[in-house]
Formats: C-alpha cells, sequence, structure tokens
C-alpha cells in the first residue's frame, strides 16, 4: 500500500524526523488559506499523485499551464492561481505512464533555502532478507541514472536485524553524504529515526528525494515515498486509514476484498491461474505468440468457488478484455473447483470473448466434465502452449 508525500511526512513527523511546515489541500478554495498558515514568502504546491517525477511531469489539460506538477509560488495569489490550476487535471510522469493520473489532492509546503541535495532509501534486501539503505550525494534526481552513469556515487549497506540501527550506521551515511560537524550528528540522528520507523511501521519502501541541507545548516526531508507491507497491514489500522483509493485501480480494490493476487496490465488477454510462477509462464507464453496480458492474477493455492467467480467476474469487467485464458494447474487447488466458479460466473455476467480453458492435476476429468457439460462456448485446452496458441489466435479473430 502506498501513501501521499504529506501522509508520510507526517508519519516520519511522529518519529522525530525534521520536516519542512505543510497544509494538505482537498480545494482551490482552501489554497490561499493554507498558504496564510506558512511563514512564506516562497511556498512549493505540490500535486500528491502515488507517482514519482511529479516536478518533471505535464499536465494534459491545457489550462493547468506547462510548469510541471510540483511549483514554486511567491505570493498567496501566485498559490492559490497554481491549486485552480492543478486540482482535477490530469498529469503526466514517467511513472504514471501516458494515460496519467488525475490530481484531487495538494500540499502547500513552505519554501526552503536549499544549499545541498542528497538521496536516501531503506528497503528490504530480498537477498540478505536484511533492512539496507542506499544513500548518494546525487540528489534530486532519478536514482536509476546515477546507478547507470555513476554508480561509484551509490553507496548501500545493511543492517543486522540481530543489532539492529547502531551508531555506526550513521556514521556510514554521514561519511558517504560528505557530512561532518553538527551535520553529521543530525544525520545520525536521522538514520536511527527513520530505521525505528521503518521497522515499526512494517515499510517495505521509504525514499527520501531529496533529503536536503538548508543554507541555515539544518537536514531536512524534502519529499518522502513510502509503501508498506500489505502483508502486515492488519497490525496498523492507523496506516490503512491513510489509503486512497482514488488512486488505486478499482480492480485491484475489489480483487483485494478478495484475497487475489491481481495486478492491472496494458494487454488484451485476461489471465487467470493459480500460483505466481505459472502466471509469470502464462504471460510469457501471451508475449511469445505477439499478444500482450491484460492483467496478473493468482487466484492462490485454496480459493473457493466463489473466489474463482470473483476473479472471473473482475477479469471480464475490464473493457480492454477481448479474450480469456484459465491456466489452472490443480494441487491443492483442485480443478474442479475451478470449473464451478467459472461456470458460475459466467452464467451470470454473460460471456461475450473466447475463453480457452487449460486444467490440468487434481480432479482434472471432473474439471474437464463441468465445463463440457455446461453448455457454454469454451475452448479447451491440452497443455499451456496449446492453451495460448488458441487463445491468441481467437482474439484474433481465427
Amino acid at each position: 500500500m502506498n501513501i501521499h508525500e504529506y501522509q508520510a511526512k507526517a508519519l516520519l513527523h511522529e518519529f522525530g524526523v525534521a520536516i519542512s511546515g505543510g497544509v494538505p489541500v482537498l480545494r482551490a478554495a482552501d489554497a490561499d488559506v493554507a498558504a496564510k498558515t506558512l511563514p512564506g514568502p516562497v511556498w512549493v504546491v505540490k500535486s500528491q499523485i502515488h507517482a514519482g517525477g511529479r516536478g518533471k511531469g505535464k499536465f494534459k489539460e491545457a489550462s493547468a499551464g506547462d510548469k510541471g506538477g510540483v511549483r514554486i509560488a511567491k505570493s498567496v495569489a501566485e498559490v492559490n492561481e497554481f491549486a485552480k490550476q492543478m486540482l482535477g487535471a490530469t498529469l503526466v510522469t514517467v511513472q504514471t505512464g501516458p494515460h496519467g493520473k488525475q490530481v484531487n489532492r495538494l500540499y502547500i509546503e513552505e519554501g526552503s533555502d536549499i544549499d545541498k541535495e542528497f538521496y536516501l532509501s531503506i528497503l528490504v534486501n530480498r537477498e540478505t532478507s536484511e533492512v539496507s539503505f542506499v544513500v548518494s550525494t546525487e540528489g534530486g534526481v532519478n536514482i536509476e541514472d546515477v546507478a547507470h552513469n555513476s554508480p561509484e556515487k551509490i553507496v548501500s549497506f545493511s543492517v543486522d536485524p540481530a543489532t539492529g540501527i547502531m551508531a555506526h550506521h550513521g556514521r556510514t551515511v554521514a561519511k558517504a553524504l560528505k557530512l561532518s560537524g553538527d551535520l553529521a550528528k543530525q544525520a545520525e540522528k536521522l538514520v536511527t529515526q527513520l530505521y525505528t520507523a521503518f521497522i515499526a511501521k512494517d515499510m517495505a519502501m521509504l525514499e527520501i528525494n531529496p533529503l536536503v541541507v538548508t543554507k541555515q545548516g539544518q537536514l531536512r526531508v524534502l519529499d518522502a515515498k513510502v509503501s508498506f507491507d500489505d502483508n502486515a497491514l492488519f497490525r496498523h489500522p492507523d496506516v490503512v486509514a491513510l489509503r486512497d483509493e482514488t488512486e488505486e485501480d478499482a480492480k485491484e480494490i475489489e480483487a483485494s476484498k478478495y484475497d487475489l493476487n491481481y495486478v492491472a496490465l496494458d494487454g488484451t488477454i485476461g489471465c487467470m491461474v493459480n500460483g505466481a510462477g505459472l502466471a509469470m509462464a502464462t504471460m510469457d507464453i501471451i508475449k511469445l505468440y505477439g499478444m500482450e496480458p491484460a492483467n496478473f492474477l493468482d487466484v492462490g493455492g485454496g480459493a473457493s468457488k466463489e473466489k474463482v467467480a470473483a476473479a472471473f467476474k473482475i477479469i471480464t469487467a475490464d473493457p480492454s478484455v477481448k479474450g480469456i485464458l484459465v491456466n489452472i494447474f490443480g494441487g491443492i487447488m483442485k480443478c474442479d473447483i475451478i470449473a464451478d466458479g467459472v461456470v458460475a460466473a459466467v452464467k451470470e455476467v454473460g460471456l461475450k470473448v473466447p475463453l480457452v480453458v487449460r486444467l490440468e492435476g487434481t480432479n482434472v476429468e471432473a474439471g474437464k466434465k463441468i465445463i463440457r457439460e455446461s453448455g457454454l462456448n469454451v475452448l479447451s485446452a491440452d497443455d499451456l502452449d496449446d492453451a495460448a496458441q488458441k487463445i491468441v489466435k481467437a482474439v484474433k479473430g481465427g
């Protein structure tokens, strides 16, 4: 689960992290009031969407101007004007794709007199099963570009979970950022605060870009992006309350209600598969035969008939889906349960696109019989290769 920048900063501030003053705004009419609560004379008007690259992004609407999703205002009147232009407009960044995202929230923040910009992130290192820091003196730019062009400017290290965060970790960050004296002490303190927040809230990723040094000698978090481990959200109702469903795909929200692993994609062939590995292989073979998957959907190893039916409805609700491939290898999941769910869903919502079903494993004959005797216009496949070829051919009009 992701949250907005202003929410991330408020959360980090609970752990003592120094942030700039700011006020979230949902209506343009409230922008000038928000700005007047901040000292000025410079304000920053920030679009709040779940995507990076806001400052370099462009709005689709001409009325929103061409100054990007993060703007510097030098008067309350200018704050108000920017708010009117940006709220409700669609912002396109490198991370949103060409469709962009509608800006429904702004963050009005006091300006900062910046001297230096750095990059700092914390994430879970899957190879070592440890929490890792990634820091660089090259802040304010895409870290991917730094890794490609100047990898020597990136320093990373892991924290042993047996010891947790220690003073030498803070000193490592200070050295990597070439900070000394009081700034080094601030860096050591900040590292402890960030790690504590990361662990306490079961974060999956915490990215600060940029982390800045002001001309007043203060180390400050100027931007923050936070995502959480979905499997740990039951422990954090306060975090769940921050969820902004307008930033999420409606189909993914519906899938989460049934504990389905669903990710919307840009293709035309809907996939319903059990097991993440098999789902990836299914998407790969669809691409091999010249088409694109419309989704990743893993119904899991022990799905019920109702869960399968819900999954099928989610796929068919996507207007871009021109064909559906059901690929099930029955282990814990029984093929007849899958067949029952598919038949129930088709009878309820109808079937307007080609459907190919490949079943193998536990109760496979019972599952095939259910499909065969359902009276549905379904193509049966013997194996994955056969299934992929049949659905691609059917979608192409063969």
